[in-house]
């Protein structure tokens, strides 16, 4: 019956020339082209085209319903496809088949479900008038290592640093980034201050923002932790813990190879993170050469694959998402390594894809045999 229900809509519809209809978008992408969405997270956001119910949600299958939001619209349904279904036994027949449920797997329509609502989250994001940057040279592939200046002016134009950096995960952010030494072999230490403003930065880009406790939310009710307090010591362990990358020496963890960035056998070593390449560029140790690819996006966060030389070191693709706040820096890498580690995970950011490359730290090992991250970067499309 409700299958005919949303067949007979649909007809009406059509005969009206209506565009914005879900019939054959029943996905979990935004689809900037149309008016209303017909994706789990439109629910969320207010925005599901009038015939949603009818025409995505309309079977007893799972299928483009993983993760669907829940609320009085919903309640009615037959069977359930959310995280909570299980619990009160009425996931339809084909929920872990299709959304990967059961003990903490996540799907990768969870994945993007959750990535663009951590998108729409993002407050303290830059924007156009605290931003401005001037990619200038765009190159090949084939060209990227070539050491070759072809950018007369740095990347970044202006960045209103009294309003950005004084907001507290900015600040939290800045005050960890000057603690490490770039090259490895070189063992880090860290005193009891530097100890602290770890742990405040982990506490307050995950615990003090939607878009930390959203992630946290989504893992908590996938099973992955238990509380907040556990969230939060992994984190800190899975980034700041250190291992060595050279002469077995304690020289390195994946907070500094991401965000702050090294040097390893005389080139850039990771270095993923668009502040910590304004800082440096605006005091003069870094200087821009060109892109390689840049991402759909017409608002910040934006993705650039960059090439540069640090203080004499050269990166030949160094991709960052830019514009972006720590929080959602650090949510996206940490949601893609937590669920896709070692692998490619795909993203949905205001209708757009983008994937994130993660690699697991494979020779040492925290907690009951937990990896350290080892890198995770926006991959080129």
């Amino acid at each position: 019956m409700k299958l005919v229900t949303a067949l007979l809509l649909w007809a009406a519809l059509s005969s009206r020339g209506s565009t914005n209809l879900c019939v054959g978008r029943c996905d979990y992408g935004t689809d900037s082209n149309f008016s209303c969405q017909c994706n789990t997270a439109c629910e969320r956001f207010g925005d599901c085209c009038n015939d949603y119910a009818q025409v995505c949600k309309a079977s007893t299958s799972c299928k483009g319903r993983c993760d669907e939001y829940f609320n009085s619209q919903n309640e009615s349904n037959e069977c359930h496809c959310n995280s909570k279904c299980s619990q009160y036994n009425n996931c339809c027949g084909d929920y872990n088949n299709v959304c990967g449920a059961g003990g903490s797997s996540v799907s990768d329509a969870e994945i993007k479900s959750l990535s663009e609502a951590l998108f729409a989250l993002d407050s303290n994001k830059a924007s156009g008038s605290q931003l401005i940057i001037d990619p200038q040279a765009l190159v090949h592939d084939s060209q990227t290592s070539a050491q070759n200046d072809l950018a007369s002016k740095p990347l970044f134009r202006y960045l209103d640093e009294n309003t950005l950096f004084s907001r507290p995960t900015y600040a939290a952010l800045l005050a960890v980034l000057d603690n490490y030494r770039r090259m490895t072999g070189q063992a880090e230490g860290f005193t009891q201050q530097q100890l602290s403003e770890q742990d405040h930065f982990v506490r307050e880009t995950m615990s003090n923002t939607e878009v930390g406790r959203e992630l946290f939310t989504f893992l908590y009710t996938k099973g992955v932790y238990s509380s907040e307090e556990e969230f939060i010591q992994d984190l800190k362990k899975m980034w700041f813990g250190l291992y060595s990358r050279s002469n077995g020496q304690l020289d390195s963890s994946g907070f500094e190879h991401i965000f702050a960035g090294e040097v390893k056998g005389g080139k850039v070593s990771g270095f993923h993170n668009w502040i910590q390449f304004y800082l440096l560029e605006k005091r003069g140790e870094l200087n821009y050469y060109s892109h390689s690819f840049n991402g759909p996006w017409s608002s910040y966060p934006d993705v650039l694959g960059l090439q540069f030389k640090w203080d004499g070191y050269f990166k030949q693709v160094g991709s960052a998402v830019i514009g972006c706040s720590p929080e959602f820096d650090l949510a996206l890498y940490s949601l893609c390594y937590i669920t896709r580690p070692g692998k490619q995970c795909a993203l949905s950011l205001g209708g757009k894809e983008l994937r994130i490359q993660t690699y697991t730290w494979d020779k040492s090992t925290y907690g009951d045999g937990k990896k350290y991250i080892g890198s995770a970067f926006p991959a080129s499309p």
